[in-house]
């Protein structure tokens, strides 16, 4: 089972007290000459009084700090929380991430209580909805191989937000936070799975499962299958394992759709490098390589979710690299779907050669565009670090793309891709290799990936955009914000943004 949000969310707009909750939250931030305490609903004479005892009491308005006092009878909760929303300026309103940031850091952190009310302060109906995204995002736990809870905190269950905006109009805004935080927490949960529970087969049965109740139909490939119809990349790339590789076409097709995008992501449920094996150093943390394809899952089924009047498939290219008597060796050459053969010089770079199949099966149902999502490269992290994603591809859609990211709270990077670069990719015995210019890797993987990105109508190449997740789709550090340990889910949000704004434009 995989887990998503279970959270509930309401509004208050009036007396607290006739709705009490384990705690409430109001903001404080970093202003010039100290810490500020935001608009909230305590009296005038208690919100005074607090204010001017913020920095006694050692609390700075910084991002992440969540400081607890006891509750007032005024509020009607048992816990009063100072939550820190980071610098803020007289004469300029929070920005929507800003909110959702202290929400889910307060929510996330306030674990083990029931129920929470937020009073950040909301001047439009996209603050309520940042706030109650955040929440959502904030309640996740992974719990599932644990024998006992014992010292473990439930998360957060029930979240009101204090706002004056009518219920009426707040509701709609409430389902898509609540829609929003089940897709990223079942991709969290999806990347979180140990990699002897989640493999292809299950992944697999995992789409499946996540898929029923919604208008969406899931087709598998299975090795006969793949091996029939000439599924070269995803094959070599499996056909080391034990467990047998997999792909998975999740397609949501309204009657009345407008556009018609296809993504593509990278399933890789273990890589140990196959025979150009990794050092066993961070290892374990190749559980994740699959994220790409819980991303485009997840991203289709709250695309389907909502409703929205575009038609969305999602290509999880899904295999487990491993080294072994069967394994591909370096110097083999391999067919990929449609035909264009490739040099495997480093096993180790087998996501494109996944993502090639994808691409390529995509392509052939001529969406208006294609978006590939994958933990593709160290290089990503290099470059970038661990919180930012590197987009390539189209200018047009890399510029969309970035506004989507941009307004859906999640930091995104576009990236050039030098021509120059194509030319080591050049193979002596296939029409191309797996590896390439190693500076700039992630550019050069990128420009792999292109090759196999097929023509429209009109002979022109389908608008593309690559995104490499490698660092921010897996949080080795501390919790931060709404974003907790391992699995972060990122993408998802950025990607139904993109197609929400394509409709809006449409």
């Amino acid at each position: 089972m995989v887990k998503t949000t279970d959270i509930t969310l309401g509004t208050i707009a009036r007396d607290l007290k006739k709705s009490p909750s384990d705690a409430l939250v109001v903001g404080v931030g970093q202003g010039a000459d100290g810490p500020v305490l935001l608009r909230n609903p305590l009296s005038a004479k208690t919100a005074e009084s607090l204010s001017a005892s913020l920095s006694i009491l050692g609390i700075t308005g910084a991002a992440d700090q969540v400081h607890r006092l006891p509750g007032l009878p005024e509020t009607g909760a048992g816990v009063l929380v100072l939550a820190g929303v980071g610098k803020v300026a007289d004469d300029a309103p929070l920005s929507e991430e800003a909110l959702r940031r202290a929400a889910g850091s307060a929510v996330r952190q306030l674990a083990g209580l029931d129920s929470v009310t937020l009073a950040l302060p909301t001047a439009s109906l996209a603050d309520v909805a940042a706030v109650a995204e955040g929440a959502t995002l904030g309640s996740y736990s992974y719990t599932e191989h644990r024998s006992s809870k014992d010292g473990l905190k439930d998360p957060v269950g029930k979240v009101r937000i204090y706002t004056e905006f009518d219920g009426s109009a707040v509701q709609p805004v409430l389902d898509r936070a609540l829609l929003v935080g089940r897709a990223v927490n079942a991709t969290r949960t999806l990347v979180n799975q140990p990699p002897s529970h989640l493999y292809p087969e299950s992944f697999a049965d995992a789409a499946k499962e996540l898929a029923k109740g919604l208008p969406v139909k899931v087709t598998v490939w299975d090795e006969k299958r793949l091996e029939k119809e000439g599924f070269g990349g995803i094959l070599g790339v499996g056909k080391g394992s034990s467990r047998q590789p997999r792909l998975v076409k999740v397609e949501y097709a309204p009657a009345k759709a407008t556009k018609k995008i296809a993504l593509v992501g990278k399933g890789i449920t273990f890589d140990t490098g196959g025979i150009s094996i990794k050092p066993a150093l961070g290892m374990g943390d190749m559980k994740s390589d699959m994220a790409g394809a819980a991303v485009v899952l997840n991203t289709v089924l709250a695309v389907a979710g909502l409703g929205l009047p575009a038609k969305v498939t999602a290509w999880l290219c899904i295999a487990e690299n491993m080294p072994s008597g069967a394994a591909q060796r370096p110097a083999d050459v391999l067919t990929v779907y449609g035909g264009k053969t490739v040099e495997v010089l480093n096993t180790d770079a087998e996501g494109r050669l996944v993502m090639a199949d994808g691409i390529v099966a995509a392509s052939l149902e001529q969406p208006d565009a294609i978006i590939d999502v994958a933990t593709l490269t160290g290089a990503q992290l290099i470059a970038l670090g661990n919180r930012t994603a590197g987009v390539m591809g189209s200018d047009s859609l890399t510029a969309a793309l970035k506004s989507a990211a941009d307004r859906a709270g999640e930091l995104v990077w576009p990236m050039p891709l030098p021509e120059e670069l194509r030319a080591s990719l050049d193979s002596q015995v296939a029409d191309i290799a797996n590896i390439g210019e190693r500076h700039g890797g992630m550019m050069t993987a990128a420009v792999f990936l292109r090759e196999f990105v097929g023509k429209d109508n009109e002979g022109k190449q389908i608008p593309w955009a690559h995104v490499d997740i490698a660092g921010p789709s897996f949080n080795n550090g501390s919790a931060y914000g709404y974003t907790p340990k391992q699995g972060t889910g990122c993408t998802v949000r950025t990607l139904l943004a993109y197609v929400e704004d394509v409709l809006a434009t449409a």
